[in-house]
């Protein structure tokens, strides 16, 4: 994506908005009482309190906000191993706080509250790279320590001009640049009670940002795994590379001994140029990271506030005193839910390119790519929701990327590309950067996704106004023809020239489809809300839509629509678009277009996932399994190939771009819903399954393994095949409606009991 300007330009004294006064807040909002704009040094605050022997704590609860993020400490330890909190958002709309219950961390006698303030997104300033410059304003914060005592009294010990305040080590940081830490401004123990913080400044009351507090409720980021970085060799005098074997999101770790003063400096990038350095020219540049020892005996380090995409480590300055490096894997903690394996090694490492991909983009936000954009880009929170959903328990993370996107709708309707909507594109940048009704369109989609993957209606009551002013914006946006035809459209899909805008599909084609889809979802939320008018209303106007689209865009001579592409057969079979009579033609076009291309896709970013949709639908995973098998550019395969251990952003693995994207990660849908055979949809109605096991042997697949865990329990299937004969092993949980569809010649439907089945037959 393009670069923008800031929607936040410069900091602004806004008027104090009321919080949720359920949680009573009496804390106010402190910062330094010399705040900087700048991306360093960054501020410590502390707090000491003395807790009498008798009576004992019962229960300590500490809330806190620390903006842009925090590290919170207690008595000289970190509470937690969450890190990058709290999640970004707009927070002149939403401020997240944390509650830790610190019971067994309060000691009798003296007590310290320490807390670590870093930039994150809310301050976005600095010299070296960064997607856009703005800030909501100085570093902040702002908590609360609730001490329940045994015989019922209370203690509370809140933010006000009582705390002090100091500049910290971190003497640069940047969400996008990078951080710097000087270990000999380090001021040891100042977390903890025998401190000595005279020298330290009282703490100014100051107003937030103007967000209202809300509780964080979504699985919170952590370092998920650890990869140790191989030596590879001196680059150039004084230069030493290192490997960590994955690109990944998260951040270098360092390790070294020698003297005091000893400066390493770190350059990270996914990839190295021609003489074997790491360059940046696909992620920005430049991002360094920093450390400077206090001591001549083993330290340890790594950065707090700062995230990025990686794979290959470059150090220069003393490194003669580098013991090891690692690489942090830094991403949503989010519960396993779903796997996937079978007899075909191809199939199974396009599993885990994909997967790598989606834990790296997997933040407080769904982001483009983990290094140069870091955005939430929308239309991935709705495309690649199926994808997510049989793998990762995502519905938290989900219900807060909806309150992202209500802070970021426009009072006309409009819902951006992105959001939080940190940055505005500029109009010679085209303004379909801010809006596209592909991306918008997440608002009402994926949350519909969550529903069929959670059954839990709550995320459709929430959002439902915000789904119907934004389909009220999109019809106000289509042409005196009823089409939409405006926004980014099949986004890097394959055609001539580099990727980029659609080459192969009229624009109007994925707007319009895009229009239909999200009526045809309203009016089911409608129905299931128990809104007959609304229903009937987005019923109709979702009639209409289509036949605008049909009569726009359907060739009859032809038998196909708009130019032919992949894109757009792909989303008329997959919508339910086209005429039934229209559909065995429309998906014999899509085929030989497949066929055409050598069993490749040119479908972009939008397209994809409907093509595998139409294909997969209508009885061709052979034609899908043709195309996953392919190892020449463009495929799964030929990134696998040129070494990609995450999805790239372009289908060639063009180093250009982005060696780290989820977008084009829709094979794993396929994977669990139609290899594997485990059709999930809890939103079924009451005369449908809630699970449907319905697997596709096809190719050379001789087995599949897969498992699914919703609410009710663990869904398992799994199938053999050995010639002609195919075992099928499926396990429901109780509670759930569920039903079997052999592909066998015999073609068996079997509702299904709870419990454990077997079935076996001919192919």
């Amino acid at each position: 994506m393009l670069r923008g300007y800031a929607l936040h330009d410069r900091p602004e004294s806004v008027e104090k908005v009321a919080n949720d006064m359920s949680h009573q807040w009496t804390a106010s909002w402190i910062t330094s009482p010399t705040p900087m704009l700048g991306a360093g040094p960054l501020p410590l605050f502390r707090r000491a309190f003395s807790i009498q022997r008798t009576p004992a704590v019962k229960r300590a609860t500490l809330r806190v906000c620390g903006l842009g993020q925090f590290e919170l400490r207690l008595n000289g330890n970190k509470i937690g191993d969450d890190v990058l909190e709290p999640g970004w958002t707009n927070y002149r709309k939403t401020c997240l706080y944390l509650t830790r219950d610190v019971t067994p961390q309060i000691l009798p006698g003296d007590n310290v509250i320490g807390v670590m303030l870093g930039n994150g997104m809310y301050n976005v300033m600095g010299t070296r790279y960064k997607k856009f410059k703005g800030t909501f304003g100085p570093p902040k914060l702002i908590a609360e320590l609730l001490i329940e005592l045994d015989d019922g009294s209370i203690r509370l010990i809140s933010s006000d001009d009582t705390w002090k305040t100091s500049s910290g080590p971190i003497a640069f940081g940047c969400i996008f640049g990078g951080e710097d830490y000087d270990a000999r401004l380090d001021q040891s123990g100042w977390d903890q009670n025998k401190f000595d913080d005279t020298a330290w400044t009282p703490a100014s009351r100051c107003d937030g940002p103007g967000g209202a507090l809300v509780e964080q409720l979504y699985t919170p980021i952590r370092v998920m795994k650890s990869f140790q970085a191989r030596p590879v060799n001196e680059v150039g005098e004084g230069v030493r590379l290192f490997d960590t074997g994955q690109n990944m999101s998260g951040w270098p770790a360092l390790v070294l001994a020698g003297r005091a003063g000893a400066t390493v400096t770190l350059k990270i990038g996914e990839q190295l140029d021609e003489s074997g350095r790491v360059t940046q020219k696909n992620i920005g540049g430049p991002v360094t990271f920093s450390y400077t020892s206090k001591s001549d005996k083993e330290e340890s380090w790594h950065p707090r506030f700062s995230l990025t995409g990686f794979r290959y480590v470059e150090a220069t300055g003393d490194i003669d005193t580098i013991k090891s490096v690692s690489g942090h894997f830094v991403h949503n903690s989010a519960k396993v839910v779903g796997g996937f394996s079978c007899s075909n090694d191809l199939l199974n490492r396009i599993h885990e390119l994909i997967l790598a991909a989606v834990r790296s983009n997997f933040q407080s936000v769904f982001t483009d790519c983990p290094h140069r954009e870091k955005l939430g880009w929308l239309e991935q929170a709705h495309l690649m929701a199926p994808s997510i959903l049989y793998n990762l328990d995502a519905a938290s993370l989900y219900a807060k990327m909806m309150r992202d996107t209500r802070d970021s709708q426009h009072e006309n309707g409009m819902v951006p590309t992105t959001a939080p909507q940190f940055t505005v594109f500029k109009p010679e940048q085209n303004n379909v950067f801010n809006d596209s009704p592909e991306w918008g369109a997440a608002c009402v989609l994926a949350p519909w996704f969550v529903y069929r993957h959670t059954g839990d209606v709550s995320i459709l009551r929430e959002n439902y106004d915000v789904m119907a002013r934004f389909v009220d914006y999109l019809t106000s946006r289509a042409d005196d023809r009823g089409i939409v035809a405006y926004g980014l459209g099949d986004w890097y899909d394959i055609g001539p020239g580099d990727p980029g805008f659609s080459k192969l599909t009229t624009i109007g084609v994925t707007g319009t489809a895009t229009l239909v889809q999200c009526l045809d979802a309203l009016k089911r939320f409608a129905e299931l809300l128990g809104k007959p008018d609304d229903a009937e209303s987005f019923g109709r106007r979702r009639e209409a839509a289509r036949a605008a689209f049909n009569a726009t865009y359907y060739d009859a001579e032809a038998k196909r629509y708009d130019k032919g592409s992949q894109c757009a057969q792909g989303m008329a079979l997959a919508l339910k678009l086209c005429d039934e009579a229209q559909c065995a033609a429309v998906l014999e076009a899509l085929v030989a277009d497949i066929r055409a291309n050598n069993n490749h896709i040119t479908a972009g970013d939008i397209g994809y996932r409907y093509v595998l949709a139409a294909l997969a639908e209508n009885g061709r995973s052979d034609v899908i399994f043709d195309m996953l098998s392919r190892t020449d550019p463009p495929s799964y395969g030929s990134q696998l190939a040129r070494g990609a251990t995450t999805l790239t952003e372009a289908w060639d693995a063009n180093p250009k771009n982005s060696l780290n994207h989820m977008m084009l990660g829709h094979a794993e849908e396929w994977f669990h819903r139609y290899l594997a055979g485990i059709r999930v949809d809890l939103a079924a109605r009451a005369d449908e399954a809630h699970v449907i096991f319905a697997p596709t042997p096809v190719g050379d697949v001789t087995w599949t393994k897969a498992f699914h865990e919703v609410p009710a329990g663990r869904i398992e299937c799994s199938w053999t095949r050995k010639g002609d004969a195919f075992t099928l092993d499926a396990t429901v949980p109780k509670g759930l409606r569920a039903r079997v569809e052999m592909p066998t010649r015999d073609r068996m439907r079997r509702d299904l009991p709870a419990g454990a089945h077997r079935f076996a037959g001919a192919l």
